[in-house]
């Protein structure tokens, strides 16, 4: 019997194996040599047998197949001819030389089948042997042995599979179980040689129960597992051979890596958690061998009955992981999306007559699977190629066909639709005919990882305790395989975690495949939370990268629509256009903590409602700030549920730094616990809290409020500004100018050696723009104020109009309007539009060019003794003082938010009448998720994309974590409604176009808007 062996070093070496049953003259495959073997070969030639090989495929290890029809014959014959067996125990060994687990047990079952059911073994034969005495032949004299055969095996050229072309002999070539010492004694002692030199041909005989089975479940782990994750990908990609592998050039390194990453970070973890075995040393052994020179299988050949293989020989690591708390990767992810790839139909109609589907080619275009091939070829033209059972691949054409017969049960993820169809995976795949979003996939995906053809994960799903890890895994493959049937290139996406871009900025290929999940929320099944804005919408980055074709591809149904706009809105990096926010730079000025977080003035108001009369604000005010807070976590967040939308962000923050169990144990301490970690690195430990709370609240930049009359702050700015992050950009606030502030204005000139005239309060303010860099000048401005007489007393009007500032709901801000203009009835303005200080100002905006920024609406001291908390809203403001600003200095630009939910709809219209307006956020008392539905609905319907959803008005740093996590849930859900009614009426926004839209939501058209000049 002729082996073949390519050596590492690429010679071939032959070897002829003394063999009963390999002459030229005697088959079992034909009937009349079979009868020769059976009559003349065995009573004649066969003195002894010791052992028997069966190298049959799975194919052949079934009951009523011909190859157990010959065994069961063959036995039969050497117990009728009284067959000599020279082994320990005498016993017949019957070694399978093929990996189907249990095939010893599995062969017996069906020999002793035969033995007992047919005719033939019935009739008193020459020896008088019966029926019975066979069957207890079987039994005592012949011994099933389960094997596990690990030496990939081709065949040589010509040959017609009759002489194997074999890789050099492995470590673990041939394992046997034997657990009565039947083997012969030789093959014993072959097994207990560790050298290969000194001829143990790669036998390994496990004595003990359950050794082979470990064995067993290492190959197909590591060996089986890794082929399975790179042949597809190969034959996809035109990769024939595996000895691709072993090249330094071209896909071999790109492809090695990612193979070693799923060992290194599914395979090995996975492993240790379960065998006793070096499972380094079975990989390193197994990955030699892949990387052989001048051996490679055919990529194609082994992609078939990929479909079960992904169950059979991935998922039992994939169930160790989650069954110890541990994340799939994003190549365990890849590994699943390029087999569902493969076995995707070029064409929704079903397997052809020969029972094979056609796919198409990585690179190449769907329509290329749909051709059909020519009966006869012209000169020069591509020919078919067969790999395997009749199934060919044509790489000029650019198509390959397959076999799948995998069934999936559809709707598994909502029984109550009542539709649970049954259909074959390929026939499921292929009604989807052109490119989709991921979420449309996730049915049929979970279909497939549930099936027992299939992943075979059913167990997975069905647990509560792995569920959830489960269809994050489910959603990640969605989304590599929506990618790659969109068009992205297997190779491409492969580089993106090699190159750690995107979403893999971490781990590369060891990240966990949670980052791949296409939606706003991964911890939870597709469609059940986009389109709910009762959970936050947390910061997360797209899986998605600007250059996928899937961008191109337009979400068609209302479940990849609330997805799509689920994952847009959570991935997009905003700008926050204003806060109160000051960088760790400026020390005490930069709030952040708990006890911060807690007596934020929203709290404190909503402390003061629930307080006993015994607590005054003045006895309050006059607590350290630990005490404060104290009193407000046991007021209102252990008396009483933290239900209002302020308390509700404090929980959202804290969960979202990962102190839920504090919360859960309602322990203040261990939240304070946490902070101090930080705070006692110093400036360090604030700057680091600071990055942390960007990268969670996805806030690309946040615009400060810089108060230069404030000298607390100035000393920050002058003589020598100080360093903060590109994350903080200034502002310039300039309240006093637009208030007419004589003597605010007058003491900051004096102080700072400026003459107290107009020439000298434009200087001061040019050189403040100067100091800061300010994106904008900004203004707010409290409806009490008072101007009293100075050394300015001579400028043109005072800038307010004294009887507006008597009435009780007097405007807070800016109006550009003169007194007398006002008609009776109308609501007084607080400026006076023939101000000298309006005009200066509005020449230092044109001179510089920067905008206005100017929050209208608030009451300021409604409460006085509230201090900051006891601020209220103006019902009513002169909403129409915006349109004569506008009006009167148009080449400056204005941004505006009302705090009034009276005032919206009006700034919207005037919005769409000026183009230097813009209008931004949901302020203070509109910051709550009732009202900002509203009102973004409202903007949507009435501006489109051309205002800016939100602003945090943050003061505490920590607040950016909740008041965007917040706003985009709801944001997300006005988004969903809207995007699904313009599908209705006939118009496909594809994602690209999505995206576009939402980010100028979120900072876009601020910038847009900023970008502009009106100066020429």
């Amino acid at each position: 019997y002729e082996v073949d062996t390519v050596q590492y070093d690429g010679t071939t070496s032959t070897e002829e194996v003394a063999c009963y049953g390999c002459s030229n003259v005697w088959s079992l495959g034909k009937d009349e040599d079979k009868a020769q073997v059976l009559q003349e070969l065995i009573p004649t030639m066969m003195e002894y047998c010791n052992v028997i090989g069966v190298g049959v495929t799975e194919a052949g290890l079934s009951k009523g197949s011909k190859a157990m029809m010959d065994l069961t014959d063959v036995l039969y014959a050497c117990h009728c001819n009284k067959v000599k067996c020279s082994n320990p125990h005498g016993r017949i060994c019957v070694i399978n030389t093929d990996n189907v687990p249990q095939n010893g047990s599995t062969i017996q079952s069906f020999v002793m089948h035969h033995a007992v059911s047919s005719s033939c073994y019935n009739r008193e034969d020459a020896s008088s042997s019966s029926s019975s005495s066979f069957v207890d032949f079987l039994r005592d004299k012949v011994v099933f042995h389960n094997t596990m055969v690990d030496r990939i095996t081709s065949q040589r050229e010509g040959s017609n599979g009759m002489v194997p072309l074999c890789e050099p002999v492995p470590a673990k070539a041939l394992v046997i179980e034997d657990l009565n010492g039947d083997l012969p004694t030789a093959l014993s002692l072959l097994s207990q040689t560790l050298d290969d030199k000194d001829g143990n041909f790669g036998v390994v005989v496990r004595k003990e129960k359950g050794q082979l089975n470990s064995d067993i479940a290492l190959k197909l782990r590591v060996a089986n597992g890794t082929h399975t994750a790179v042949a597809h990908v190969m034959a996809l990609c035109s990769l024939l051979l595996t000895d691709v592998l072993s090249s330094e050039q071209g896909a071999g390194p790109l492809l090695m890596k990612y193979l070693d990453a799923f060992f290194d970070g599914q395979i090995l973890v996975a492993g240790k958690l379960r065998f006793a075995a070096d499972v380094q040393a079975v990989y390193d052994d197994w990955r030699k061998r892949l990387r052989h020179p001048s051996f490679g299988l055919s990529s194609f050949f082994i992609t078939q009955n990929g479909a079960a293989k992904g169950g059979i020989r991935i998922a039992p690591t994939v169930r160790d992981l989650f069954m110890n708390g541990q994340d799939a990767s994003v190549t365990t992810a890849f590994a699943f999306a390029a087999i569902l790839r493969f076995l995707t139909p070029a064409t929704p109609v079903g397997a052809a007559e020969n029972g094979c589907y056609r796919g198409w080619l990585d690179g190449s275009s769907r329509s290329s699977g749909c051709t059909k091939t020519k009966t006869t070829l012209g000169e020069g033209e591509s020919q078919d190629v067969v790999y395997a059972d009749g199934m060919r691949y044509n790489l000029d054409e650019g198509w390959y066909e397959f076999k799948c017969t995998c069934q999936v049960q559809l709707s598994l993820l909502s029984p109550s639709s009542g539709r649970r169809t049954c259909i074959t995976l390929c026939d499921a795949l292929g009604e989807m005919a052109t490119a989709r979003q991921p979420a449309d996939y996730v049915d049929v995906i979970v279909a497939y990882l549930t099936s027992k053809d299939g992943g075979d994960m059913q167990d997975l799903y069905d647990n509560a305790a792995t569920k959830s890890s489960f269809l994050t895994l489910a959603r990640a493959v969605a989304t590599l395989y929506a990618r790659m049937v969109a068009g992205d290139k297997m190779l491409s996406l492969l580089n993106e975690m090699e190159s750690k871009s995107g979403v893999y900025g971490n781990m590369g290929f060891l990240e966990s495949c949670s980052v791949l999940v296409d939606g706003g929320r991964t911890d939870a099944e597709v469609g059940a939370d986009d389109n709910d804005d009762s959970r936050p919408l947390h910061y997360r980055p797209s899986s998605i990268p600007s250059d996928s074709k899937l961008m191109i591809v337009a979400p068609n149904s209302n479940l990849s629509i609330a997805s799509t706009v689920s994952a847009e809105v959570a991935a997009a990096s905003v700008i926050d256009l204003h806060t109160h926010l000051l960088p760790p730079s400026h020390g005490m000025l930069c709030l952040w903590g708990i006890d911060e977080l807690l007596t934020y003035h929203y709290l404190v108001a909503e402390f003061f409602m629930t307080a006993p009369s015994s607590i005054s604000p003045q006895s309050f005010y006059a607590l350290e700030k630990k005490e404060q807070a104290n009193l407000i976590w046991q007021a209102l967040f252990v008396d009483r549920s933290p239900i209002s939308e302020a308390c509700r962000g404090v929980v959202t923050t804290l969960s979202a730094l990962g102190l839920g169990a504090a919360l859960t144990k309602r322990d203040l301490d261990e939240v304070r616990k946490y902070y101090q970690v930080f705070r006692d690195g110093g400036l360090e430990g604030a700057e680091k809290f600071s990055e942390l709370v960007y990268r969670l609240s996805g806030v690309q930049y946040a615009v400060m409020t810089n108060i230069p009359f404030n000298a607390a702050e100035a000393r920050h700015w002058r003589p020598k500004k100080k360093e903060y992050p590109l994350q903080y950009r200034s502002a310039l606030r300039v309240d006093p100018l637009l208030a007419g502030d004589r003597s605010t204005i007058e003491a900051a000139l004096k102080s700072s050696g400026y003459e107290a005239t107009l020439d000298g309060a434009r200087q001061y303010f040019l050189d403040w723009c100067d100091t800061m860099s300010p994106e904008y000048l900004m203004a707010s401005t409290p409806h009490d104020f008072f101007v009293p007489d100075g050394d300015l007393a001579g400028v043109k009007k005072t800038g307010v109009d004294s009887n507006a500032l008597k009435e009780p709901f007097a405007f807070v801000d800016a109006s550009g309007a003169e007194c007398n203009a006002c008609e009776e009835g109308d609501v007084p303005s607080v400026i006076d539009e023939g101000s000298d200080f309006l005009t200066l100002l509005m020449e230092v905006c044109e001179e510089r060019d920067l905008p206005l920024a100017i929050k209208i609406g608030a009451h300021r001291g409604v409460n006085p003794d509230l201090q900051q908390a006891g601020d209220g809203v103006v019902a009513f403001a002169d909403s129409q003082m915006l349109a004569r600003l506008c009006t009167r200095f148009p080449k400056v630009r204005f941004l505006a938010t009302f705090l009034s939910r009276n005032n919206q709809h009006e700034a919207c219209v005037l919005a769409s009448k000026f183009r230097n307006l813009h209008i931004y956020g949901c302020w203070w008392f509109c910051n709550n998720p009732s009202i900002i539905k509203e009102i973004s609905t409202m903007r949507v319907e009435m501006l489109g994309t051309s205002f800016t959803a939100q602003h945090s008005d943050a003061r505490v740093l920590d607040q950016l974590i909740y008041k965007w996590s917040h706003s985009r849930s709801v944001i997300c859900s006005v988004l969903i409604k809207e995007y699904t009614k313009l599908q209705a009426s006939g118009w496909l926004a594809n994602r690209m176009e999505i995206r576009r839209d939402i980010r100028r939501l979120f900072g876009g058209s601020y910038c847009e808007f900023m970008s502009k000049s009106f100066k020429v």
